[in-house]
């Protein structure tokens, strides 16, 4: 048996993608062999898909986009119940396109995600929160949830960055019932904290559309945010590694829901049964778009091999910038790119140099068995 787990090849192929195109190069060189296909997310775009790609529903929903216009939405729900949630698919960045302001957006939509799942009765949650145009605090997730930020008069503040520095008061006396009975575990890479140097604002918004002068701003209402909350929940979160992401959505999901944060790739491939698959595997191949230093430093490929086991791990990658260390579990890198492409090149070559690499692959394993 042979697992293809790759992550995407950002901006040219998805995970999907380069699972499928791998497994028909080698079912051409060893048809009879059994290729199992799990597509690997972090928890951005592209991780309901992954995550059902072998089995469970895919759900449409109208919700808010940041701007609170509606648009049609979706969440997954796996054969086990769990939902499946990817934040941008509500409060992304390229729904906003060229129109990018973080005081003004909302995670609003995100929480209509949430809810629509625990409607359905889910009960254990799976939410990305990767690619996000927000910088709200998460508190327009909460709010559709049934939470309330109120200003020095009683009234609801904006539901969005601007609003943060306006806030005096949280009552979460109507928040949903159902989060008590549910587990929300938040896919989450980022370990900034909510405010400071190396907080969302000063590290995420500028590419969010922000200014210096919006950006301290931004950070000043969610110094406000955390003070707020710590006197209201009794907990101080705000300095949680990934407390910062997606605009602090990953410090309200934390503190306003009973989510958990954690790392985004091992648990996507627990949720998928990787680790116990693995272990009856012959062949384990990996991959993402650039295989660097950071790969072997807690991305899908390292997570990958860590949890093989004693199953041989290789890899394919459309551009390789490190040598394999001795201590690697990874045995080797096989490049797609081999002559150092433009990405206009690449986009359109991407599909037919991953097939010629692949077949080698095949083909390799087949007269070797590695």
């Amino acid at each position: 048996m042979i697992i293809i787990a790759p992550d995407s090849f950002k901006g040219t192929m998805s995970a999907v993608e380069v699972c499928e195109t791998v497994k028909s190069e080698f079912l051409k060189i060893i048809p009879d062999e059994e290729i199992i296909c799990l597509p690997i997310a972090d928890g951005g775009e592209g991780t309901v898909d992954a995550l059902l790609f072998n089995g469970g529903e895919r759900i449409s929903v109208t919700v808010k986009d940041p701007y609170f216009n509606d648009i049609e939405s979706f969440f997954g729900i796996l054969p086990d119940g769990t939902a499946v949630i990817e934040m941008a698919a509500a409060s992304g960045l390229p729904l906003v396109g060229e129109n990018k302001n973080p005081l003004l957006t909302t995670t609003y939509g995100t929480g209509q995600l949430i809810k629509a799942a625990l409607d359905k009765g889910c009960r254990e949650i799976l939410i990305g929160i990767g690619g996000s145009a927000t910088n709200d605090g998460g508190i327009g997730c909460a709010a559709a949830l049934g939470a309330k930020f109120l200003d020095e008069n009683g009234d609801e503040v904006s539901l969005n960055g601007a609003g943060l520095a306006d806030i005096r008061k949280i009552d979460l006396s109507s928040i949903d019932k159902r989060l008590a009975e549910t587990k929300i575990k938040v896919l989450c890479d980022v370990v900034s904290p909510l405010y400071g140097p190396n907080g969302a604002a000063f590290v995420f918004a500028p590419q969010k559309g922000a200014d210096e002068q919006t950006v301290r701003l931004l950070d000043n209402g969610l110094r406000n945010l955390a003070e707020i909350t710590k006197r209201t929940v009794g907990v101080d979160n705000a300095s949680l590694e990934g407390a910062g992401a997606a605009g602090g959505l990953g410090f309200a999901l934390v503190s306003f829901l009973n989510g958990e944060l954690v790392k985004g790739a091992p648990t996507v491939l627990k949720a998928m049964g990787f680790d116990t698959l693995a272990k009856n595997a012959g062949l384990v191949i990996t991959g993402e778009g650039c295989f660097d230093e950071q790969s072997l430093l807690g991305k899908a490929p390292y997570w990958v091999a860590e949890m093989a086991g004693d199953t041989e791990v290789i890899a394919v990658a459309g551009c390789c910038k490190i040598e394999l260390p001795e201590i690697s579990k990874i045995r080797k890198v096989y490049v797609t790119d081999k002559v150092g492409k433009s990405f206009e090149e690449l986009k359109k070559s991407c599909f037919k140099d991953l097939r010629n690499t692949a077949k080698t692959m095949a083909e390799e394993y087949s007269e070797s068995k590695f």
